[in-house]
């Protein structure tokens, strides 16, 4: 008796994850250009076309569609797996903090990467609902991640409060970056300098964190 053919459920995921990724690229795209508020939900579906349940079946909603495109964002600036490989891998504390960090800067530097940083960027100046969901799931773990190999760089515990402020300082640094306007004039200019900015800024960063070891009693944190 012959038996019929019928689809695998890997093909259908696939179709699925396709349509999810276009969906989630072009509101990416659009929510970049105009902010989440400006942005209908009908106009993503048209230029990704989709039809309108699209984003109900796929995302639950058009809030957690901007959700998803926030965790995107910051998975672009700082990926957890590769932060994790980094951290459990080889070599000292203080070469894995400039892999990390050195990492999130040369997306920073880079403006023009894609919209992720200019999602993030309207994102940190006018904060939504969605921030709640962007730190518990995304911003925590790799915090907590990165003050793991803060306190090894500094010689303390992960829970102490210089490891708390050191991170928070290094986070404001690389951020600071993304709201320096590119077309104001300004008595100093930070463009067109690439490497050689990220290089300065692990320098003086890094230098930071040394006398914040030697403050709480670590010693130098150079190898």
């Amino acid at each position: 008796m012959a038996t019929s053919i019928k689809p695998t459920p890997r093909a259908a995921r696939t179709d699925g994850d396709a349509t999810r990724s276009h969906i989630l690229a072009t509101a990416g795209l659009l929510f970049a250009e105009r902010g989440f508020a400006n942005v209908t939900s009908k106009e993503i579906c048209t230029q990704a076309g989709a039809n309108m349940a699209a984003i109900n079946y796929h995302f639950g909603s058009r809030e957690g569609l901007y959700e998803a495109v926030l965790l995107a964002a910051h998975d672009h600036l700082l990926d957890l797996d590769a932060m994790t490989g980094i951290a459990t891998g080889a070599g000292d504390a203080c070469a894995k903090f400039r892999a990390i960090y050195g990492g999130l800067l040369g997306q920073v530097i880079n403006r023009e990467a894609g919209w992720g940083l200019r999602v993030m960027m309207r994102e940190l100046l006018a904060p939504s609902q969605s921030m709640q969901g962007l730190a518990r799931k995304a911003v925590l773990p790799k915090a907590k991640l990165m003050m793991g190999v803060l306190a090894e760089m500094m010689g303390v515990a992960p829970d102490h409060a210089v490891v708390q402020r050191a991170l928070a300082f290094v986070m404001t640094q690389a951020m600071g970056l993304l709201l320096i306007p590119k077309d104001v004039p300004l008595p100093f200019s930070l463009q067109g300098e690439g490497a050689g900015l990220q290089q300065d800024l692990l320098t003086y960063v890094v230098a930071g964190l040394e006398a914040l070891r030697a403050q709480a009693g670590g010693g130098s944190a150079r190898p």
